[in-house]
Parts: C-alpha cells; structure tokens; sequence
C-alpha cells in the first residue's frame, strides 16, 4: 500500500513557487489532451507531439523543438503566440503527417532517431541525435523544412549510426547522446551511454572531430557506470544535460539522481565537481534519498536544467516538478541544500504526475524532460503530456 505524505499546514500553505506566472504556461504546443486520448499515441501533424524531450527558443526569435517520439525536429519562424499553433517548418520527415526512425528511409544528413537535446550553436544550431548516435550541427540556423546539417559528430559520415562506431569508445565515439550545450565557443555533449560528458574547446570543424576534455570517465577509451568504481565526485551514471550557472558548469547526472556542480570551467579530464544537488553526499545516489516522497533536497531522475539570472532550475522528471535553487555568495554552501523553490507540483513532498494524476494543467507536469530559459521565457519539455510549455520566468 502506497503511503500518504502528511503535510504540515503550515508548511504546505508557505510552499514558495518559482517565479513564473501565476496563471500558468502563456501557450501551450501540442494537442491539448481530453481524458480518452490520455493513453493513446498521437499522429504526426504541425500541431501535434509524441514525447518531446528538449526545445530552446533561439536569439531571432525562432523556436525549434525535438519532437522524439516523431523522430523529428520542429520549428517555428517566430515566438508562438498562441496555443497548438503550427510549426511552419520540419526536419526529419519528408511532411508533418510521416514519422518512423530516420524517416524509414536511407540515413543521411535531415534524418533523426530519437532527437532529444537541441540548443544554439554559434550562429546555428546543434541536435542530440541519440539513437543515430551522434551530434549534428547546422552552421547558421534553417530557415526551411528539411535543410541538411552541415556537421555531424560521433560518427565518420553522415551514413553511419552505428553506436561507438561500431568499436570501443574513444574521444571520436558516441553511444546516446541525449543532451547538447554550447558556451563561450566551447561545446559539451552527454554522452549519456558512455556515461561521461565530452567537451571541445572551440566548435569543431570536421566530421567525427575528436572531443579534447571527458568528464565522468578517466580517460578517453572508458564507458563503466560510475568509472567503474562506487559513485565519487567524478563519476557520472547517466548525465543528460548541461549548462552554466553564472561560471560554474552544471551537469544532471539523472542515473544517479543529481545535479552535479563544478566551481568554474573544468581543465582536466575526469575533474571532480565541488558539490552535488539532490544527494547529502558525493558516495549516496538513492531515488528521493531512498524516501518513496520527495522532499526539497531530494531528486529522482533529474534529466533537464536551465539558468535564469540567479536562478538554477532543474526539471525533477521522475516527480514531475521543477526545483529551483537561487545563487548563494558561495557555490559550496549549496551542497545538498534545500530547493528555494517549486513549480508543477503544490508541495515539496508529492510527486505525482499533473499533481493528481488528472488531466494536465496549464501548471502541472508529466515527465518534464527539458527545461531552457530565454529572454524570460521558461520552454519546458512536458514530455509526459506530449506537449512544449512557453512560461514566462519573473
């Protein structure tokens, strides 16, 4: 028999929430669910989702969308402004009606399986292509249905899929790439199969480019859960996404149920992080620190971040909330500390999905996967519900 989490009155009627509106999500994209359709799988067309994992609004204006489900990325010419507005543009699919890996057809440079991180890239634009196994980059941003990349990472060529290419890993490989960052001209992959994050020190230029700095393993050519060992400040289990919170580099590390914070740029392969997010020590990696409720310290399968000013804020997936922790003067004092902050659910100890597992709200969650914030603007991959959330950020 499940337990019933008993909230204090006080504490539940003083639960502080991220400042985002208080009337929930400005527009919703996707097809806004009705209780016979909660369960079934959803047809591909401009309005419509199946699973998104990650989106970002993008410095034009434009906002693009990993449709995973679909097998496709969708965008948008500008920020939409009103809810299950169309896409005006695909990748992946030969229409908006088609879907299937790599479009059922020969892999090449517009087809996708399984995209899932998704962000600027210099003047373009960079796509987790997870179960193809590698990064693709397009150099400026398209600006129609279908435009080829011009890059791709992880594999040799563009015809190619296979995972670590079909070898042992090494600082050319991939094996799940789930999530992709670009900043200050560096750009950061989780490797998430490999369990590490690779990081190259300026935008590649070439095809299968080697990355020049791995985190979570000890060198190039290692791929074992937790480096092999027992979880340390190092060690990686199933890292997701990625971003900096003012200089400090952040990676959730969703396998082991926390976010992973390093003081400034890491230098050196395998550096240890200065302190962790959701666990009360670097050795302990149990879901919700073995509670079955969350609480405000706790994680359960952390998959996406975001930064806004001071504000970091980590998508909860498993307990579909977001948790958010201001910057204190000193980055260490956060180690293990208490969220300052909730959205999606009303308290810090519940965790289940649209709060009450009803239909979704314009404030409630289901697996949110992803979380970028852009010019105050919170785009959440409410994987779940099948939908992207556009939440103005106070």
């Amino acid at each position: 028999m499940v337990p019933t989490p008993q909230f204090p009155s006080e504490a539940t009627a003083n639960t502080p929430k991220l400042p985002l509106s208080p009337q929930g999500a400005d527009v919703i994209l996707g097809k806004i669910l009705e209780p016979e359709i909660l369960a079934i799988p959803i047809a591909p067309s401009p309005t419509t989702m199946f699973g998104p994992r990650g989106a970002c609004l993008l410095p034009n204006g434009q906002l693009w969308v990993s449709d995973t489900g679909h097998h496709r990325l969708l965008g948008w010419r500008n920020l939409p402004t009103r809810d299950s507005q169309p896409a005006d543009w695909i990748i992946g699919q030969p229409d908006f009606h088609h879907e299937g890996q790599n479009a059922k057809c020969k892999l090449g440079r517009t087809t996708l399986s399984v995209p899932t991180g998704i962000c600027a890239c210099g003047e373009g634009l960079a796509v987790a292509d997870a179960w193809n196994h590698r990064v693709l980059i397009w150099k400026t941003l398209p600006e129609d249905s279908n435009v080829p990349a011009d890059l791709v990472l992880g594999q040799a060529n563009f015809t190619e899929n296979e995972p670590n290419r079909g070898s042992r890993v090494d600082a050319n490989t991939m094996h799940w790439p789930y999530g992709v960052f670009y900043h200050q001209g560096r750009l950061f992959v989780a490797d998430t199969g490999n369990r590490r994050a690779l990081i190259w020190h300026e935008l590649p230029i070439e095809n299968g480019q080697p990355a020049d700095l791995v985190l979570g393993q000890p060198d190039m050519i290692s791929r074992n859960e937790n480096g092999g060992g027992s979880p340390t400040a190092a060690s990686m289990r199933w890292c997701h996404d990625i971003a900096f919170w003012g200089e400090n580099l952040v990676i959730t590390d969703a396998g082991n149920h926390r976010v992973m914070i390093w003081q400034g740029m890491p230098i050196e392969n395998n550096a240890t992080c200065a302190l962790v997010l959701g666990q009360k020590s670097f050795e302990t990696v149990e879901m919700n620190q073995g509670d079955y409720f969350p609480s405000a310290s706790s994680l359960s399968m952390p998959y996406g971040v975001g930064v806004a000013n001071d504000w970091l804020v980590v998508a909860d997936t498993a307990n579909s909330r977001l948790l958010g922790w201001r910057k204190p003067e000193s980055i260490i004092s956060l180690q293990g500390a208490l969220a300052d902050a909730i959205a999606g659910q009303n308290y810090f100890q519940s965790k289940g999905e649209n709060r009450n597992f009803g239909l979704p709200k314009r404030d409630s969650f289901n697996w949110c996967y992803g979380i970028n914030i852009s010019d105050n603007i919170a785009v959440i991959a409410d994987s779940g519900n099948n939908r992207i959330l556009l939440w103005r950020f106070n």
